[in-house]
């Protein structure tokens, strides 16, 4: 496999934009077609999925996992943002906190709920960016959506107004809102003090690299991407023969001896990812195609 096509882990620090990490990556890696899936505040740090090359493709399989993240949650202050970066706009004091009293109500967060994006973020409605409305002084409504929180824990941190936390939550929930909501609930404002995501899906950020560490492994010319087959650990997986191969690449459908209701990877007999294809009929029909690896025969 070349280093240009594949799944980057990287492990973002608090600054720097998801961007960013991107426009650096396409420089140390000599390749435009990088991008990233699921997008990190500057404010936070922690595990970033990027697809290189061909692989941009299939960012969409990285995009629906589950998240799990810590941080730290500064009650007493509310901001605009609901995060570090806003503008503080209430204060209020904080009660007396039991680590019992707190976890208890944390748990009753946990479940199916809906949840409304904040103005601050980078949901669009009827085509603009919410964070850029916000910008101009503008609010508008925001329709809730369900999110899935699994796992949902506190504890006391360096003083009696902040805490550190650890969740476990489903795509598209927003940390910060779930922070403040708990800060309500305890009789109390709230707001994101540091975030860090620990993982997303089966990846988790220990084996994910810096970016300066990243261009010293480049230097030493050490492999850094994961297969394309990293991708689509989720989907339901088959292997098919060379000939099953050619015609995927020819774009034809083709027959499969596998039970899916929906979207499957097919692999070469080597393991290597060939498509995602999906049911037609009695039949599959491919939908994303990768090239050969340079090391396929």
């Amino acid at each position: 496999m070349t280093t240009t096509n594949g799944q980057l882990l990287v492990d973002k620090a608090s600054g720097p934009t998801s961007h960013d990490v991107v426009a650096r990556v396409r420089n140390l890696l000599g390749e435009r077609r990088v991008g990233h899936a699921g997008t990190l505040d500057p404010l936070a740090s922690g595990l970033l999925i990027l697809g290189v090359g061909p692989s941009t493709r299939l960012l969409r399989f990285a995009q629906a996992q589950v998240k799990r993240y810590s941080g730290e949650v500064t009650f007493g202050v509310a901001t605009d943002s609901l995060d570090a970066d806003g503008e503080v706009v209430a204060r209020a004091a904080v009660p007396e906190l039991s680590v019992a009293a707190v976890n208890e109500l944390a748990a009753s967060f946990l479940g199916a709920q809906l949840q409304e994006p904040p103005m601050v973020s980078a949901r669009k409605v009827n085509g603009q960016r919410l964070y850029a409305l916000a910008r101009r002084g503008e609010t508008v409504e925001r329709a809730a959506r369900e999110v899935h929180v699994s796992s949902f824990h506190l504890a006391p941190g360096r003083d009696e107004a902040t805490w550190t936390f650890e969740v476990t939550c489903s795509v598209g929930t927003y940390v910060r809102v779930l922070l403040s909501d708990l800060a309500t609930a305890l009789g109390t404002v709230g707001h994101l003090s540091a975030l860090r995501r620990e993982a997303s899906g089966r990846h988790d950020v220990a084996h994910a690299w810096t970016l300066d560490a990243l261009e010293e492994a480049l230097r030493d010319q050490r492999p850094v991407l994961g297969a394309p087959v990293s991708f689509v650990d989720d989907l339901v997986q088959v292997r098919a023969d060379a000939r099953v191969v050619a015609e995927l690449r020819q774009g034809k459908r083709v027959s499969l001896d596998v039970e899916a209701n929906g979207e499957v990877a097919v692999l070469d007999l080597a393991g290597r990812l060939v498509a995602v294809v999906e049911p037609r009929g009695e039949s599959w029909k491919p939908n994303i195609v990768l090239p050969p690896e340079t090391s396929e025969g």
